[in-house]
């Protein structure tokens, strides 16, 4: 029985560690199949919908710009998810006796600087930056190029979808700012059960909404990696306001990026190595926390 139990935990526990994935997967290709909907038809709500005259050149280009973003996202996720940022198979070398080197008794391994063990990946992780909940993945130093990339689109995409479903607010505001088109556009999944909205209103309310949130969450997670890359910091050493390995902003963008950093982030398929190896790191300020 206790066999049986544990047996079913550890698949939940699985389960809910993708769970994160697969939802946003979900939203992802929603809301770029929502605004193709509007990019093609032009018709989000209102039974006869007076059409925009929108040529055909121009259904094509904002269908070419929505879907290169959509595969930037997917093939950084992607890439994200397959480079390993750990510590498993990779030479350390030394005797772990060198300038910020630690030991973790839980790897029961000497670790180079930057490098922190990660309870929900189980290892340690080179120059890790932080555990994404989202992705279910640490992000570190062989992965972070393809985790900001993938910030940069999904931002970019979010940005281009909330300007495209402004016609969708304008149509539930066309009444004018009543109980009803403000409880449809804070809580759509109440006024569907009711039965108050049709689920073709409900489902562009829904996106709309979930394009408006999702902005300004990523725009927070954006912006402030941004920040952190240009000061050559990780999140764990914002935290403590150190600053010992930043470079300058060229330099900072060079070991966050690679070599190509002023075009690796077109696409994910432009090679750009990184100058560094993730174990030795060259320091430019005290290791010590600021008081």
């Amino acid at each position: 029985m206790t066999s049986f139990a544990s047996t079913v935990f550890c698949r939940t526990q699985r389960v809910c560690q993708h769970l994160p994935v697969f939802l946003n997967t979900f939203l992802v290709f929603s809301i770029t199949g929502e605004v193709s909907y509007l990019v093609l038809v032009e018709a989000p709500l209102e039974a006869e919908p007076k059409k925009k005259e929108w040529t055909a050149c121009w259904k094509v280009v904002h269908l070419l710009a929505q879907y290169f973003m959509l595969g930037n996202i997917c093939w950084n996720a992607l890439l994200f998810l397959k480079t390993n940022p750990s510590i498993k198979g990779v030479f350390l070398g030394g005797d772990g006796l060198g300038q910020g080197w630690r030991y973790c008794y839980t790897c029961e391994t000497h670790t180079p600087p930057r490098c922190s063990h990660c309870y929900d990946c189980k290892v340690c992780v080179l120059r890790r930056d932080h555990h994404c909940v989202f992705f279910g993945q640490c992000v570190g130093f062989h992965n972070y190029r393809y985790f900001l990339s993938c910030l940069l689109f999904m931002w970019s995409g979010l940005l281009y979808a909330v300007v495209m479903n402004a016609e969708v607010f304008i149509v539930i505001l066309k009444e004018g700012v009543t109980l009803h088109s403000v409880l449809l556009l804070l809580i759509p999944w109440i006024m569907l059960v009711s039965g108050k909205v049709s689920a073709r209103a409900f489902a562009f309310a829904f996106i709309a909404d979930t394009c408006v949130v999702g902005l300004l969450l990523v725009s927070a997670f954006f912006f402030f990696h941004l920040f952190l890359m240009f000061r050559g910091q990780t999140t764990r050493e914002w935290y403590s306001s150190r600053r010992p390995y930043s470079l300058g902003l060229l330099g900072n963008l060079r070991h966050m990026l690679g070599v190509r950093w002023y075009l690796c982030w077109l696409s994910p398929l432009i090679p750009s190595p990184l100058p560094g190896d993730g174990i030795n790191f060259q320091v430019t300020g005290s290791l010590e926390p600021s008081q």
